[in-house]
């Protein structure tokens, strides 16, 4: 008995450890060429409460979306993590069925230009992991869109010791849609022991991008914000671009097709790094660990004179933390606006990581401010550098500035932008942040620190420990 629990426990070690550090899926983690910028524009989804108390929504981001599936000519690829109407009603006023417009949108387009190539990537979590129905893909299947569901295992495991444990007792079992006897963990109803079991690995799919050919050309899109129905009030950023970095994000979406599917994707190359026009402003999609590379690279060029403004849902990620608060004691103008991490589609969360975390800023001298959230999040993911001589960096997109989001565990895709500050997406970028953080007597977006005050040393090292080992859902 003792050789055979030592065996078991070895196994589960080796696998731990293994499928933490194995080699990545060929163009995982990739930072493509930068690009001249031809066309590049800012957009936001703004929640804000008005002098009344109530919550007001102003949307542009799958407006757009969806104008740009309406006028693909040849291709359209959308890479969606969340895809679904799970997690709470859309009864109110300022809520939308944003799956069921995205979809709709698919197949009218699959109805209107049946010539059109159209590919959906997306995570399984969408059905949990084969513990649901999958009826809204199933319905686009059998429309002719090409659905590409995201395998997830020949990714790098985030939470290690369940995961290698998962692997030598559970990964077998598969799944069954047809009910269970525990609690479904987004929505209503029941699911099987083995939905939990697989969910607990915390691994995703979550870029959100889009990529089409216009009659203007080649067109991307990319943002933080998912079509999903309990979403829709969520505070989101997104970048447009055209051009060969449009075709340089759609090289990266063929590396997901490539280990998800049989079939290659046989996307349009991109033209070489030094082909086409070259100078500033410029355009780079990052993936992956890149993004974290790019922010603390961006963030290590602040000093006197220059600012730093950061945006985000979660901030855990130490190295960027660091990064910070060095260029704070460099004295460069550092401030953060974080989510209170409390709402959860209708259930209260603990306030980890970010409360923590700002009492960490605090304490080091940089201002931080709370996204005013009345049931929605704050989901942006943003970084604006600017330098005193005018030169701008805007980093935005799916990644959350976390071990996960950007130490090459999830699927994750981001925009690098650089420019001068007249750059009308870099000046709009910088009035959106300049809005949240300073209110109106009309527009309410954000509270002071106080609000939220985080003192616990507890939770401090509850943080800490969570990034550390992957047990967490940040």
């Amino acid at each position: 008995m003792r050789v055979g629990f030592l065996g078991i426990l070895v196994a589960w070690l080796v696998l731990a450890v293994f499928h933490r550090y194995k080699p990545l899926p060929d163009g995982i983690g990739t930072a493509m060429p930068e690009r001249t910028a031809l066309q590049v524009s800012f957009l936001a989804d703004h929640t804000w409460m008005n002098a009344k108390g109530t919550r007001r929504v102003e949307q542009q981001i799958f407006d757009r979306v969806l104008a740009l599936i309406r006028g693909a000519q040849q291709l359209v690829v959308v890479d969606m993590f969340l895809f679904n109407d799970f997690a709470g009603e859309t009864d109110g006023n300022d809520m939308r069925r944003l799956s069921h417009e995205v979809e709709q949108a698919l197949l009218d387009k699959r109805d209107s230009s049946p010539g059109v190539r159209i590919m959906l990537i997306t995570d399984p979590i969408n059905y949990l992991y084969g513990g649901l129905h999958a009826g809204r893909l199933e319905r686009l299947r059998r429309a002719g869109v090409e659905v590409v569901v995201t395998r997830l295992s020949p990714l790098r495991d985030s939470n290690p010791a369940w995961s290698g444990l998962w692997r030598l007792c559970c990964q077998w079992a598969g799944n069954s849609p047809d009910g269970g006897w525990l609690p479904n963990p987004v929505d209503h109803g029941k699911v099987s022991l083995r939905t939990w079991l697989r969910l607990v690995n915390f691994k995703a799919n979550h870029r959100k991008t889009l990529v089409a050919d216009t009659a203007d050309g080649w067109v991307a899109l990319v943002t933080s914000g998912n079509p999903h129905d309990a979403s829709s009030a969520h505070g989101n950023v997104a970048v447009e671009f055209s051009g060969a970095a449009a075709l340089d994000l759609l090289r990266t979406e063929s590396a997901v097709v490539a280990f998800s599917s049989d079939q290659p994707a046989g996307f349009p190359e991109p033209p070489p790094a030094d082909a086409g026009p070259t100078g500033y402003p410029t355009v780079q999609v990052l993936t992956e660990a890149t993004i974290r590379d790019a922010a603390i690279n961006a963030i290590a060029q602040a000093g006197p004179g220059d600012s730093v403004d950061l945006a985000i849902f979660y901030l855990s990620h130490r190295g960027i933390i660091e990064a910070l608060k060095d260029a704070a004691d460099r004295g460069a103008s550092v401030r953060a606006l974080l989510d209170p991490n409390r709402d959860a589609f209708g259930k209260q969360k603990n306030g980890i990581p970010n409360r923590p975390v700002a009492r960490e800023l605090v304490d080091s001298g940089i201002p931080v401010r709370w996204c005013n959230t009345q049931g929605e999040q704050c989901h942006s993911k943003f970084l604006l550098v600017a330098h005193a001589d005018g030169d701008t960096e805007l980093i935005a997109g799916s990644a959350n500035f976390t071990r996960r989001n950007l130490d090459n565990l999830n699927l994750e895709t981001s925009v690098r932008v650089t420019g001068t500050v007249d750059l009308r997406a870099l000046a709009s970028a910088a009035t959106y942040f300049e809005q949240r953080w300073s209110n109106t007597t009309e527009r309410i977006y954000s509270l002071p620190y106080s609000a939220f005050a985080e003192d616990s040393t507890l939770r401090y090292w509850r943080y800490r420990l969570m990034e550390f080992s992957g047990l967490s859902t940040f």
